[in-house]
């Protein structure tokens, strides 16, 4: 049984980890709330360029943009993963990895050859280890989402499905449900279908000013980085939500092993006295 000297070094060991894991808790919930009002605040630009481009896609029937026409056989995909910069965040980057990782085997499995574009420095450091096909990337995204920042991966990758580099195009994020639950999801961008562009109440025609081309390129290239901004909102969302949970587990864990190891120090520490007063009691009783 270690003596109290060392009891008591590791209580205070203890007591300085779980100082700096409540002030990381109390940091990640401040950060966590505006996180939160920033993914709010892009969801109603999210779901009005969503209709926008409802409206366009149906409306010009003779001309059929690349991203909404379905290839025959896919033989090979494009993947945006968004995961952290940081890590002590819970399992959040491990749940979406091994989504991630099922998917990639079975594309494998198939014959199915991925390119890979990474957002955040964790996705990036998994790819690199799995030896993944890594065709644009961009870390050290900060706690704010800025499009200037994705919009160069991003590019290069709706760039390679123009261009026939790939025929599907998916995202791999974790979406915000709660403060306490953040789901892994991965979705199909390219080609856009129907159900999440979905169809206008009412048909719309367009006066289209040079021409449907231009306009339909301008206006889903824009719905585009607008789902993959929102993908990283939610995923600094749930970021935060889940560093802070797992900072105030850390905090409670490190509580309750301080009692723990308070009561082992004094119960050494009674221990001690005891056997003292014992041979003190036993020395008179021989004199």
């Amino acid at each position: 049984m270690p003596g109290t000297k060392e009891i008591r070094l590791k209580i205070r060991s203890v007591q300085n980890t779980r100082k700096i894991t409540k002030a990381m808790e109390m940091v990640a919930a401040s950060k966590m709330r505006r996180a939160q009002e920033r993914m709010r605040q892009a969801r109603p630009y999210g779901e009005k360029i969503r209709t926008v481009a409802a409206h366009i896609s149906h409306a010009n029937p003779e001309y059929k943009h690349p991203f909404l026409v379905a290839r025959e056989t896919v033989k090979r995909v494009g993947l945006i993963l968004v995961t952290t910069d940081k890590g002590l965040c819970g399992a959040l980057n491990t749940n979406v990895l091994r989504l991630v990782l099922n998917q990639y085997k079975q594309w494998q499995s198939e014959g199915e050859e991925v390119d890979v574009c990474c957002l955040g420095n964790k996705g990036l450091a998994f790819m690199q280890r799995l030896g993944a096909n890594i065709v644009s990337q961009a870390v050290q995204l900060g706690d704010r989402p800025q499009m200037d920042r994705l919009i160069g991966a991003v590019k290069v990758m709706l760039d390679g499905y123009i261009q026939d580099r790939f025929d599907r195009l998916l995202i791999a994020y974790t979406r915000f449900v709660n403060t306490m639950k953040q789901e892994p999801v991965i979705e199909q961008l390219l080609p856009l279908s129907g159900e999440r562009l979905g169809a206008p109440e009412t048909a719309w025609d367009y006066i289209y000013e040079p021409e449907a081309r231009v306009v339909l390129d301008q206006v889903l290239t824009r719905y585009i980085e607008a789902i993959v901004y929102q993908a990283v909102a939610e995923n600094m969302a749930s970021e935060q939500s889940a560093r802070m949970v797992a900072m105030k587990a850390a905090s409670d864990n490190a509580k309750k092993l301080i009692d723990e190891l308070t009561l082992i120090y004094n119960k050494n520490r009674q221990a001690g006295i005891t056997k003292e007063i014992a041979e003190i009691v036993g020395g008179a009783a021989a004199v």
